[in-house]
């Protein structure tokens, strides 16, 4: 028999092992709020709804992308006003913390120097949070020419209440070369703070073209050589997205630089009365950490690179093949189970950051950049609302430039089916449109004005090209309104 001492020794050895597995955060962060007042919103920040629906106004399709700016910049403005909220509270407990005898020198009391000994105590009992509190969250932005890409852009630029910079990568290089620096899209973002630092700092920055910056790939003769168009572009921009202090010059800077090259003479002291020392150009210090990036760029070939990724080659009679780069309709390049809705498959929603190391980019780089949006292509129903739906149409672009001859315009229903599916063979997107939209009214542009014409009738044979376009006088109104509907009406039936 065994004693009860025994007994509890046994079960203590035969103790089953349980695995500690945590599902929660182990340290949280709640904001801090006023007592008896509820969480309120701050007046003038927009929610990722409301700027869903003011991108709709313009930008037609790319809802996963819009969805993925809006909820990245509105999670900037929270994480800029908790970090910079943190800031201040932290600089009113720094006297607490850091206090030194050279403080005395500055008029500082002593009772603030040497604290009472209960606050003391309660100091290291005080949750201290480090700077920055929230880390931003990058986004880059892929998808064909004429997606909307730099458009999405410009219109957050009008919506946003920070600073928004746009600028274009193909000019950058490595610092020290010909070329723009990579300061110089933070020089950008604080002209358009209106040389405001502290605005400057909590501002957004997009760069289109990034996939230019890409590494080119080495060839004969180019080993040794240094690509400072594209990787030292991307160690360049590393630092600024991370975060980092650059110093940029402000607005009197081109005006103070003196000319170089203009001789040695000319600089002394007294020559041709000018002072002698040119005053300094002014300078500011932005901090990086709380400035958003966004790249986008239309990456030709990288679909290729996700066709090589997901086909997966083997042998035999019912083996599947790897697909060629120029063949579109490869079945290869996309994944073996496919949706029922029957809708196409965008080969760019798989990419993934293996592929864009291939294509050309660093993996330190890449890491930086967690959010990804792709942009399809636009259908023949996208490109008809793009002609006719959104703020700033093109049919409207033309019928206003038309009526500031005193012409009247009209286009079929027919027409512009006709004008979407030529867009869409032609390729270019939205910007595909104007080109066709220029090439089918160069004509009337150039008989209408300062003649008799009032009145301008476009239907699908005049975008076929088997006939010109169709004029009227001013007192052929009613011909002209009766010619439109018979056009409708003999599309409807």
């Amino acid at each position: 028999m065994l004693s009860g001492r025994q007994l509890i020794r046994c079960a203590c050895s035969f103790r089953i092992p349980v695995r500690n597995l945590r599902t929660q955060a182990r340290y949280e962060y709640s904001p801090s709020e006023p007592e008896g007042e509820a969480f309120m919103r701050p007046s003038g920040l927009t929610t990722p709804r409301q700027l869903v629906r003011y991108l709709n106004q313009f930008v037609i399709g790319q809802e996963r992308a819009k969805k993925i700016l809006s909820v990245a910049v509105f999670n900037h403005y929270n994480r800029v006003r908790a970090n910079f909220s943190d800031v201040e509270e932290q600089a009113d407990t720094q006297s607490w913390h850091e206090m030194g005898p050279q403080d005395a020198v500055t008029g500082v009391t002593t009772a603030q120097i040497h604290p009472h000994p209960q606050r003391v105590q309660q100091l290291p009992w005080q949750p201290f949070r480090p700077y920055p509190m929230f880390e931003k969250s990058n986004v880059l932005v892929i998808g064909p020419t004429g997606s909307g890409k730099t458009l999405l852009a410009r219109t957050l630029a009008r919506v946003l209440d920070v600073p928004f910079s746009i600028s274009d990568a193909t000019s950058f290089t490595q610092a020290g070369y010909v070329g723009e620096d990579v300061d110089m899209a933070i020089q950008r973002l604080l002209q358009a703070a209106d040389w405001d630092p502290i605005r400057a700092s909590m501002g957004i920055v997009y760069i289109d073209e990034i996939d230019k910056i890409a590494r080119k790939s080495g060839g004969v003769g180019t080993e040794g050589s240094r690509d400072v168009g594209g990787e030292g572009v991307q160690q360049a921009l590393l630092r600024m997205m991370e975060g980092s202090v650059v110093t940029v010059q402000g607005r009197s800077s081109g005006l103070d630089v003196p000319p170089t090259g203009a001789g040695d003479t000319r600089s002394r002291s007294g020559a041709r009365g000018q002072s002698p020392a040119s005053p300094r150009p002014e300078t500011y210090s932005i901090d990086t950490s709380n400035v958003l990036f966004i790249f986008s760029g239309a990456f030709v070939g990288l679909d290729a690179v996700v066709k090589r990724r997901m086909a997966k080659g083997s042998i035999g009679f019912t083996a599947t093949l790897t697909p060629k780069e120029d063949d579109p309709e490869s079945a290869g390049s996309v994944p073996f189970f496919t949706s029922n809705r029957g809708t196409s498959h965008n080969v760019l929603d798989m990419v993934e950051p293996t592929d864009l190391v291939k294509y050309g980019f660093i993996p330190e780089f890449v890491s930086r950049l967690p959010s990804i949006a792709t942009l399809p292509p636009l259908t023949v129903p996208d490109l008809h609302r793009v002609l006719t739906e959104v703020r700033g149409s093109l049919v409207s672009q033309y019928t206003a430039l038309f009526s500031y001859s005193g012409v009247e315009i009209k286009f079929t229903s027919a027409a512009l089916e006709q004008i979407c599916r030529k867009a869409s063979e032609r390729g270019g997107g939205a910007r595909g449109l104007r080109g066709i939209m220029e090439k089918l009214l160069l004509e009337p542009m150039y008989e209408a004005p300062g003649s008799s014409v009032r009145y301008v009738l476009i239907d699908e044979d005049v975008v076929l090209e088997k006939k010109p376009a169709v004029y009227w006088s001013r007192s052929e109104g009613t011909a002209f309104r009766a010619a439109w509907m018979n056009e409708e009406r003999g599309k409807q039936v």
